[in-house]
């Protein structure tokens, strides 16, 4: 701690002085070699000092990216009149200021934290000096209380004051206070999570009949009034283990096989000997957590967690559906301090080939006497009567810490039991992993939609946005346009149940599924009969190479059947984070074809550590005009295609050391078509048997290409 706190003071020198860089120009007047004269004194170094109006330039746009890319670079350059490398000099030395602002700020936390363990110990003591003996009264003799012991009772003391807080709450819908109901009285006094042991999926009365498509999701109610009492003890609970899991390191936690902190289950068994019950037979445990810093305020992170709505649009490559059965509170202050709700949701990974995961659960958020934010889940399958559910979430969410400059450090946990015997062999080791549905995804996410966020909010924009892009609001339409063509294609091409879809058999093929649905009334879709088609397939390429292949439009007529071999030029470019892969791009392809002659495409791509998607659709060209001029792009009719690409699992580089990715991918391709402009009209063979001979020409064309790159 004391080298962490002098590496600081040295960092935290830096000052806005420090934004003084010395002029390329100038650096060539210093003479060298020979031609110096011993006797003369050397120049004094002449510094450029920016100006005003420069500083706030820049100091606006590190806001929005901290990381400009050379072209980037070489624009704001231009319009302040500055070298490219002055101003990347510039922007080196703010982000090292930065670095310096966050480790001081963890350096007075670790202060804070290390005088109120002091203090916690002080007080220890003087409850042991002071100790009396529970059997008479008197002075307890040494030894007769341990310290665990007198730990334990203040701890206890500390959990009954709070549930005796949070049945007021109960007392609403049952009319009594939690003590009072008989089968909760002796629950009140124990720690544990035990309240799905024995009954996990047998009890009744609490949902009602599964529909006909075998939909889990949909067939759930909410609680009864009875069951509202024992939900809230479960997320008081579930909030205590949350938290320990979350701040113990080893014995409990291990360092995993991608750089992710993996459960030892045999420790946590003994941290945690009740629990929510023994792990039912066949179900699989897996946890693991994640911690990373995020550009957004733990404010709005907390509202994200607890909208529904919110979170399974900043989620929708993990999240295919969710819904709020439910809400118990809606906090306290104006906040959610308290919040508790009952919802429902479906995560999935963007592949038919990987069955979602279903999960009904409670979801409690509490902000701690730190200033921490937390928010937990834990699964109530001991209220639905469904044997045949195959995921059970253990106490899983995350612990939201505030940052200096709208940052927010988050430590994310992962805790579920699951049958994944269904899973498609090619998936299952990205899946045992932890990359697939593990904390490392959840955290590189939400760090990737951070960043995204940002960038749509951004109100200094680089010369080369607008190209075509009239004004900040046509920027914003145009990012709001790609948000939601991403999300419609996250939605449509995993295995969930949430989308109308019908599977046709006449295929042809087995290893393409192609699905069909009428689109009527949805002005985001053009109406008529869609066809849906989506493949997945593994690759001997690293992921990043395939990333760089498919979203490059130079290299897009190799694999792009649609676009005819004509020229694709990139007519704007919405930079989207640190990443240069992570982007919005508005294409034309200039084809020889008069039908499809200056033809645009909307294409968004973005990569994490997790996985990357490139993901494109063809867009009117009077329609794009309304949205880059500022219009609503709510009516704009989209049908999203592209690629997912995850990592086949852990992999081993060059030097011998484990990394993500660098092994094969696991490729997913999938198109929209609309094959009928008319929603009455009936689905012709041809149609289907034209779809799927253009994926697996598709797919013939990636491999053949990213292969011949590669070599």
């Amino acid at each position: 701690m004391s080298h962490k706190t002098s590496e600081s003071e040295l960092m935290g020198k830096i000052r806005d002085d420090d934004y003084e860089i010395k002029s390329v120009n100038e650096t060539m007047d210093a003479p060298s070699g020979d031609d110096q004269d011993p006797d003369q004194r050397p120049k004094k170094k002449r510094y450029h000092r920016h100006t005003l109006r420069q500083i706030q330039e820049m100091e606006a746009f590190f806001k929005e990216c901290p990381h400009p890319d050379d072209k980037q670079r070489k624009d704001l350059g231009r319009e302040l009149g500055l070298e490219p490398l002055q101003v990347k000099f510039w922007f080196q030395n703010k982000r090292t200021q930065m670095k310096a602002q966050h480790e001081r700020h963890e350096n007075a936390i670790l202060k804070a934290e290390n005088e109120k363990l002091r203090a916690e110990n002080n007080r220890y003591k003087e409850a042991l000096s002071n100790a009396t003996c529970p059997s008479c009264g008197g002075p307890a003799a040494l030894g007769e209380m341990s310290f665990d012991e007198q730990h334990l009772r203040i701890e206890n003391a500390r959990l009954r004051e709070e549930i005796d807080r949070i049945s007021g709450i109960a007392a609403k819908y049952v009319g009594k206070p939690l003590s009072s109901l008989p089968h909760l009285s002796s629950h009140l006094h124990s720690r544990s999570v035990d309240l799905g042991a024995s009954n996990f999926g047998t009890q009744s009365g609490f949902v009602g009949e599964m529909d006909r498509s075998g939909d889990l999701l949909r067939s759930v109610s909410g609680p009864t009034e009875a069951d509202k009492p024992m939900i809230v003890e479960l997320a008081v609970a579930a909030m205590e283990e949350l938290i320990r899991m979350a701040q113990s390191g080893e014995p409990l936690w291990v360092p995993g096989d991608n750089s992710t902190d993996v459960l030892n289950e045999d420790e946590y068994l003994r941290t945690f000997p009740r629990g929510i019950g023994p792990k039912p037979l066949g179900l699989r445990s897996e946890a693991s957590r994640e911690s990373a810093v995020v550009i957004m305020n733990h404010i709005n992170l907390v509202e994200i967690l607890m909208d529904v709505n919110q979170w399974s649009s900043v989620f929708c490559g993990i999240v295919s559906r969710a819904m709020t059965l439910e809400v118990l509170s809606t906090g306290v202050a104006g906040n959610y301090n308290g919040a508790l709700q009952v919802m429902t949701a479906e995560f999935q990974v963007p592949s038919p080939l990987v069955p979602t995961r279903e999960n009904y659960f409670v979801r409690y958020c509490k902000q701690h006497i730190d200033g921490t934010w937390a928010v937990v889940d834990v699964s109530l399958d001991n209220l639905r009567p469904n044997p045949m559910s195959k995921c059970r979430r253990r106490p899983s969410g995350c612990l939201i810490q505030e940052l200096p400059n709208g940052y927010s450090k988050v430590i994310w946990v992962e805790h579920v039991e699951v049958d994944d015997r269904a899973l498609h062999n090619i998936y299952r080791p990205v899946v045992n992993s932890g990359l697939a549905f593990g904390a490392k995804r959840w955290v590189a996410t939400l760090d990737r939609q951070c960043e995204r966020l940002a960038s749509s909010m951004a109100s200094n924009i680089p010369a080369g946005d607008l190209c075509v892009i009239t004004s900040p609001e046509g920027r914003k339409s145009m990012l709001k346009l790609a948000e939601r063509m991403v999300t419609s294609f996250c939605t449509g091409v995993g295995a969930s149940t949430a989308h109308a879809w019908t599977t046709l058999s006449a295929t042809g093929s087995d290893d393409v599924r192609v699905m069909t649905r009428k689109s009527m009334d949805d002005p985001g879709r053009p109406p008529g009969i869609v066809l849906s088609a989506a493949t997945s397939f593994w690759i001997q390429v690293p992921p990043k190479r395939v990333f760089d292949f498919l979203r490059d439009e130079n290299s897009r007529s190799e694999w792009d059947i649609l676009s005819n071999g004509g020229l694709v030029q990139e007519m704007a470019h919405i930079a989207n984070g640190r990443d240069p892969g992570n982007c919005v791009s508005l294409l034309r392809v200039n084809s020889a074809n008069s039908s499809q002659s200056n033809m645009l495409i909307l294409q968004e791509s973005c990569t994490d550590a997790t996985g990357s998607y490139v993901i494109y659709a063809p867009v009117d060209i009077v329609a794009m005009n309304v949205v880059l001029s500022g219009g609503d792009p709510d009516y704009v009719a989209l049908l999203p295609s592209g690629f997912a690409i995850l990592p086949d699992g852990p992999g081993i580089n060059g030097g011998g050391i484990l990394e993500i990715g660098s092994g094969g991918s696991l490729l997913t391709v999938a198109f929209q078509i609309l094959v009928d402009s008319v929603p009455t009209a009936k689905l012709s063979l041809g149609s289907v048997a034209t779809v799927n001979s253009l994926i697996k020409c598709t797919v013939e064309r990636i491999k053949a290409a990213v292969k011949c790159n590669s070599a």
